[in-house]
């Protein structure tokens, strides 16, 4: 049955229409401030990105769409989420995360946490889990680097070598970002149809 979903999950990723894409309008430290805003309601969608890869596009054992390291608005709390968006054909494998993946991270000397994976319209998005959001997101604003290992489908294996990424300016990007997106006001940025929802319609064509 899993193998049926994926291949169902890489002909609908190869069928979606690419999104907009956020310019870059702003660079603080080690982090990209890219902001549109909405005409019709004067809502800002900003995405805050590290200007390093957690995976390059084309590395790792899925040759395809790279992961990047996001901070989101999610819950109210600002925390590390890993994305891969926009995928098409060529990074549909990334979206195998969503089925049996995940992602361990730490935050300078914390403890380490663990991320669910899931798909957004196009895009994959790992972001912690709700009970360790508020600490994650005070560890995130103080911390100088960041460790983080991908396993499972559409990752490495689990005894990988974490990839480390150094962090500079965390807590006046994350201010930067609240300026643009108060809490309570984070919308999500332009996607395509929701992937499950097409892998629910094509997999009732095989019952």
């Amino acid at each position: 049955m899993r193998a049926i979903l994926a291949s169902l999950l890489l002909a609908a990723m190869a069928n979606q229409p690419a999104p907009a894409q956020v310019p870059v309008a702003e660079e603080i430290g080690s982090w990209r401030l890219g902001c549109m805003t909405d005409r019709m309601t004067d809502r800002a969608a900003c995405q805050l990105r590290h200007r390093d890869w957690v995976e390059r596009p084309g590395a790792g054992p899925t040759n395809g769409a790279g992961l990047a390291l996001e901070i989101q608005d999610r819950g109210g709390r600002l925390v590390p989420v890993v994305t891969a968006r926009d995928l098409g054909l060529d990074g549909a494998a990334r979206g195998l995360l969503a089925l049996a993946g995940r992602l361990q991270m730490r935050l300078g000397s914390a403890p380490m946490f663990e991320m669910a994976c899931g798909l957004e319209g196009r895009s994959l998005f790992c972001f912690p889990n709700p009970g360790d959001a508020a600490r994650v997101e005070r560890e995130l604003a103080t911390a100088d680097r960041l460790l983080v290992r991908v396993s499972g489908l559409g990752g490495t294996g689990g005894s990988a070598e974490p990839t480390e990424i150094r962090l500079d300016r965390t807590r006046d990007a994350m201010a930067a970002y609240r300026r643009h997106v108060p809490p309570g006001t984070a919308q999500p940025m332009p996607g395509g149809n929701d992937l499950w929802e097409l892998l629910g319609r094509m997999g009732r064509i095989f019952q």
